[in-house]
Parts: C-alpha cells; sequence; structure tokens
C-alpha cells in the first residue's frame, strides 16, 4: 500500500499528546510494515529523526497550517493535488483533519470533541472551523480511531456515526519513564522547589485543563494543612486566559506555586518523578498520558470524575469532581498525610499502566488501518 500520513504535528521539541501520538505509533508501525511505503507530508521542514525507516518518503507541502484559513487552503488544495499525484490508497490523519476535496478512502483519528462541548475555551476562528469542518471529517473518513471508550461514544452520539465505524485506539506513555531513587528526588526537588515536596500540574496551559479550580483548590489545602508543599506547573502559557490569570493573582499562596514553563521530556520525567503526587483534574480529556505516565513513575494520581479520566485511571487514582475545589483539596490532604493511601495507589498503578503501551496504541491503529482498507 501507498500510505501517506498527515504529519503536521510532528515538531521537534514541541510534542504534545497528539504528536506523541503520531510519534510513537508511526516510529512502530513503519519499522513493522516494510513492505508499504509511507509518505509522510509536514508543513514545515522537518528533522531527520521523524523519518524512522527506509519506506518513509518526506513531503513538505505549504503553507504552514496553522490558522484556520491556512487549514482549508492546506487540506483543501495542497493536500489534495498531491494525494492526486501519490495516488496514495489511504490517507492517514493523526489529528482528524481530513482534505473534503481528495477521493483518497482516509482514516481520521479523532482525538476528543473538547470544543463542542466547551466551544468557549477556543479562539473564535479555531472554534468556528472545527464545528463546521470536524462533522464533515467524520462522515467522510473511511473510518475514524479516537483514544478511548468515552470519546467513541462521543462521536457516535454528537456525530450519529455508526459505532462499528469507530476504534478504540488507546495512548500509551513514555517507556524511558521509571522510578527515581531517593537520591534523585531530593536532587530534583533542591532545584525546583528548594526541597520541599510538591504536587505536579503537567499539560498546556489551557482553559480545560482546569487550573483555575486547581488553584484554588491548592488554597483551600494550604490552609488547612500545615505543610511546605508547593505545587509545580509545567507547561507553556499558550492559553493563559484573563480568568486563569485573575484565580492566581488571588490566591493566597500564590509564591508557593513554582512554573517552569515547557520541559523537554527528560526534565519532564525527572520532575514528574520527585513529585508527591500528579494533579491532573482537567474538565474534559480524551485520554490523559501524564496518569499512565505517572503510574510509570511510581507517582500517586489526583485525576477528575469525569469524561475519559476514569476509564484511564481506573481503581489507582483518587477521582475528584473537577468542579469542586474543596474534594480536590481533601484529596491533597489525604495523598500527603497518608503513606498507606499512597503506596496503594502506586501499587495500583503499577498494575494499570501495563493496559496502556504505546505499541498496542500502534497494534490497533494498524488494525483500524487494515479495516478501512477492505
Amino acid at each position: 500500500m501507498n500510505i501517506a500520513v498527515n504529519t503536521r504535528l510532528l515538531i521537534k521539541d514541541k510534542l504534545e499528546g497528539i504528536g506523541w501520538f503520531t510519534y510513537e505509533s508511526l516510529k512502530r508501525i513503519t519499522g513493522q510494515h516494510p513492505e508499504h511505503q509511507f509518505y509522510f507530508i509536514f508543513d514545515r521542514n522537518y528533522p531527520s529523526e521523524f523519518i524512522f525507516s527506509d519506506n518513509i518518503t518526506p513531503i513538505v507541502l505549504y503553507p504552514q497550517a496553522r490558522h484556520p484559513l491556512l487549514f482549508y487552503l492546506w487540506f483543501e488544495y495542497s493536500l489534495a493535488s498531491l494525494l492526486k499525484r501519490l495516488n496514495a490508497d489511504l490517507f492517514l490523519s493523526p489529528d482528524g483533519y481530513l482534505s473534503l476535496k481528495a477521493d483518497t478512502k482516509s482514516l481520521a483519528v479523532i482525538h476528543d470533541l473538547n470544543f463542542e462541548h466547551y466551544p468557549k475555551d477556543l479562539p473564535l476562528l479555531i472554534r468556528i472551523y472545527y464545528r463546521h469542518y470536524f462533522p464533515k471529517f467524520a462522515a467522510k473518513a473511511a473510518r475514524i480511531a479516537t483514544v478511548s471508550e468515552f470519546s467513541k461514544q462521543d462521536i457516535v452520539k454528537l456525530y450519529r456515526i455508526p459505532a462499528e465505524k469507530v476504534d478504540v485506539v488507546y495512548d500509551g506513555a513514555n517507556e524511558t519513564y521509571f522510578p527515581l531513587s531517593p537520591e534523585e528526588v531530593k536532587k530534583i526537588r533542591k532545584q525546583y522547589s528548594d526541597g520541599s515536596p510538591y504536587f505536579i500540574f503537567i499539560g498546556s496551559i489551557h482553559p480545560r485543563k482546569n487550573l483555575v479550580n486547581l488553584f484554588k483548590a491548592f488554597d483551600i489545602f494550604k490552609r488547612n494543612v500545615s505543610s511546605d508543599v508547593k505545587l509545580l506547573v509545567v507547561g507553556a502559557k499558550k492559553w493563559w486566559t484573563t480568568e486563569i490569570n485573575q484565580a492566581f493573582k488571588g490566591m493566597q499562596s500564590a509564591d508557593e506555586v513554582i512554573f517552569t514553563g515547557r520541559l523537554n521530556t527528560g526534565e519532564l520525567r525527572l520532575a514528574l518523578g520527585a513529585s508527591l503526587a500528579l494533579t491532573y483534574v482537567s474538565y474534559f480529556e480524551g485520554f490523559g498520558i501524564p496518569i499512565v505516565e505517572a503510574f510509570r513513575m511510581h507517582i500517586p494520581v489526583i485525576t477528575s470524575n469525569v469524561t475519559s479520566m476514569p476509564e484511564v485511571a481506573g481503581d489507582a487514582a483518587l477521582l475528584v469532581d473537577p468542579l469542586n475545589p474543596e474534594t480536590i483539596a481533601e484529596a491533597m490532604k489525604q495523598v500527603s498525610e497518608n503513606t498507606l493511601l499512597r503506596d496503594d495507589l502506586v501499587r495500583k498503578g503499577e498494575i494499570r499502566k501495563n493496559l496502556f503501551t504505546w505499541q498496542k496504541t500502534a497494534d490497533r491503529l494498524w488494525e483500524s488501518i487494515e479495516k478501512a482498507m477492505k
């Protein structure tokens, strides 16, 4: 087969959730299927590290698709023309965007529909583009993959897609993640928090990541517990809104919140591994990779009881109402004070992490590709 792949989100040192899905699954699929030819389609210059094997031909198409108007030009004109020239058997799009003009059979990976539930979290033009085009992409796709049973049911319900057309392809977690030694924990805590233990938040600074209620919860925790525990916030302030800023400025314990900015993979592993617990209390997620990364690092997890997070966490995390800072604060208190609870969560996470590996992701995605070609 000739398989064309949208690799726009393979960007050096800037991989996030969809980027990691693309990287980890394609690295394995292309290596395991040398009999097929893959065309990786970028919208900017690419580093050689993303060309995983000899059966990959990289292609750069312009213009760079980083804005709704440019999305349209790239997918409906540049990409449509290229797919016709390549005579591709399948177009695989790990970020869900398709070309409606192209006749090529397509497999769209739609990770979640957060923009349908919380449209005001996105800039106006992006919101309009997503809500107009993604139902069309879903209808056009020969097959859809998504990263949780929750997201599958959401796509089926909102877009009226037959359930048998949608495959669940769970995310994995970085396999270089493993627990730190006590000496490493001490060193990393000294680096980030002057030696104090800390809760850690990991993710893009975006409204749905629920930093507003996390800040409120941390304030409540600090008022109720005599402790030197800090809050470490890891991520770029890409979507730092007025509401998030007001919540932070209104904190009594704002001076105990530490912002690291974006960390590379090695730095992130160390920061997570030295934490007291992961506080991942988004109000909407299609999967939640940091949950599984924390399992791998033997770090207790506090996460939300909504959308996909209970499905991923199972019984290996404390589940909280993300809209109720009091419940988040109570979970922080329990994790900080109860050693037996922490040990139990770590033990359960060690078991549960085996359900989510990038090899399983690659295998399930390949199965979806084969179904799409029938």
